[in-house]
């Protein structure tokens, strides 16, 4: 990241597209200061548009959040644009249309002759190559992204993009500008999906690989990643499938198969035929009325839990050796269990295994599987410190043990979710899928591990950013159960990378650069 210098070089800007995210962008650079001008392929979209954030301005000012001469001085900055010639004189064009290649190509190769050389050519591209846009035009150096979230004035990160040819004192002043508006810039090399698109397929498309295989139902997986994972307090303010509802499918299963593709069919990335089936079928989320979950005046209508159930009497617990036996022995004989103590559990004793990144079966090897039912202790299972404890059972397990672990495990009245066997339960493998992309990012150099970790935590809301996320884990226990699902697997998308297993290995931080 550069210094954090705020002041720029640029004294008029233009706009070329005025929807939400021109909008947005029109907004921040006149309240910092820099005059804009706004063209759309539709004259009176300039007008709604001037008017709008005039009127923002003004709430603004009303709220006692800039005084009314800053309003005022904000609004007068903003001038409509008739044509593209009314650029000329822009040191800098930010272009907001549709996101289609050839659409982007097309408007700055007609820009090039309107504007001076020296005028930066800015791309709000989401998911597109910034080289590739660059490559229309006789200065590609000039290119750069400039990639905002919507909504424009409350998304605090903007990514800046650094086309193969894009010039980098350019990257500088960009960032230097971005700085100015009040927002945060992270810098990445032009890539797919760049930091946060791409660092996001982790949660939604390892949550969907676990749907598609019967793991559990789409509101015990949101139930999960809202309420059992928490890192000091904070957690996912939605599970994957309330977000993929609220962003809409017609918009998220693209971008899942565009970086899918871009990468060259890179496993870790790979889809599920499952979205493409609620396309087809128009279930496309909230827009729709019906995505995931079905909406009824707005709110999502989910099947409740089902309730605890009902033992008379508790059987004895023996939990399997290894490194978390001592927690899940505590934590049961907490809940009211009796713990055995023996080197072999006996014939009426309820089996409990804590696996990381391997399945129920696997952690059962050598036990009696129809007793065995595992625990999912990545996150804190203790008396008072969980919203929500998870367990799984082997395909052997009997009912009667599974009910008995369930309500073992409810009786602080902890909520309890029970699991189909699956390597690294749901938690495990989401998060650890999380924190093994953002590695990888940063493995290739995409981005720094620190703005990595920015991007992400503010770009997609996360609870920490997820370099941070490994590191209070620990880096050896995400290799563990990315190693092990991998193992069990044989599925690619779980293959450690050299960055995790290096830091791992060496005691460092993920945030560690070399």
């Amino acid at each position: 990241m550069s210094a954090p210098a705020t002041t720029h070089p640029y004294k008029q800007a233009g706009i070329v597209g005025t929807g939400a995210m021109g909008r947005g962008i029109a907004q921040l650079l006149a309240q910092s200061g820099v005059p804009v001008r706004l063209f759309d392929s539709n004259p009176d979209a300039v007008a709604a548009a001037i008017a709008q954030i005039g009127d923002t301005f003004a709430k603004l000012a009303e709220k006692g959040r800039i005084s009314a001469e800053a309003a005022a001085a904000s609004a007068g900055r903003l001038k409509p644009a008739s044509a593209l010639a009314d650029l000329a004189g822009c040191d800098l064009v930010v272009e907001a249309i549709v996101e289609r290649l050839d659409a982007k190509r097309a408007l700055f190769a007609e820009l090039e002759p309107v504007v001076g050389p020296g005028c930066v050519l800015a791309t709000n591209t989401s998911s597109l190559s910034v080289t590739e846009i660059a490559a229309a035009c006789k200065l590609p150096g000039r290119v750069v992204g400039w990639h905002f979230f919507n909504p424009v004035p409350l998304m605090k990160v903007v990514e800046v993009i650094d086309g193969v040819r894009t010039d980098s004192a350019i990257v500088e002043s960009m960032v230097a500008l971005t700085r100015a508006t009040g927002h945060l810039p992270v810098v990445a090399q032009d890539s797919p999906g760049f930091i946060v698109n791409h660092a996001g397929r982790g949660f939604g498309t390892e949550s969907l690989k676990a749907l598609s295989e019967g793991v559990a139902d789409v509101p015990t997986i949101d139930r999960i990643l809202r309420e059992q994972v928490g890192f000091d307090g904070s957690s996912f303010r939605l599970g994957p499938f309330e977000l993929m509802d609220l962003t809409g499918l017609d918009v998220s299963h693209p971008v899942m198969e565009s970086i899918y593709r871009q990468f060259y069919d890179e496993p870790r990335f790979r889809p599920t035929a499952i979205t493409a089936q609620r396309i087809a079928a128009g279930l496309y989320g909230r827009k729709t009325g019906e995505g995931f979950y079905r909406y009824q005046d707005g709110k999502a209508v989910a099947p409740p839990e089902a309730p605890v159930p009902a033992i008379a009497v508790l059987p004895p617990v023996w939990v399997a050796p290894g490194p978390r036996q001592a927690l899940v022995a505590e934590t049961a004989a907490g809940l009211g269990a009796t713990i055995e103590t023996g080197e072999e559990p006996s014939a009426a004793a309820l089996v409990l295994v804590a696996p990381l990144g391997l399945d129920a079966t696997a952690a059962a090897a050598g036990l009696p599987a129809e007793r065995v039912v595992a625990i999912d202790t990545l996150f804190p299972i203790a008396t008072g410190a969980c919203q929500r404890r998870v367990l799984m059972t082997t395909p052997a397990t009997q009912p009667q043990w599974r009910d008995a672990a369930h309500a073992l495990f409810a009786a602080d009245g902890a909520k309890v979710s029970v699991l189909r066997d699956s390597p690294g339960f749901i938690a495990q493998r989401v998060v650890a899928m999380i924190v093994s992309i953002a590695t990888e990012i940063a493995q290739l150099r995409i981005a720094s591990p620190a703005d990595i970790d920015t991007a992400v935590r503010i770009g997609l809301g996360y609870p920490r950013g997820p370099l941070t996320m490994g590191d209070m884990l620990g880096a050896p226990t995400v290799l563990e159960i990315l190693a092990n699902m991998h193992r069990l697997t044989g599925d690619p998308r779980y293959r450690p990378g050299a960055w995790l297993r290096r830091r791992a290995q060496l005691g460092l931080s993920l945030l560690q650069e070399d």
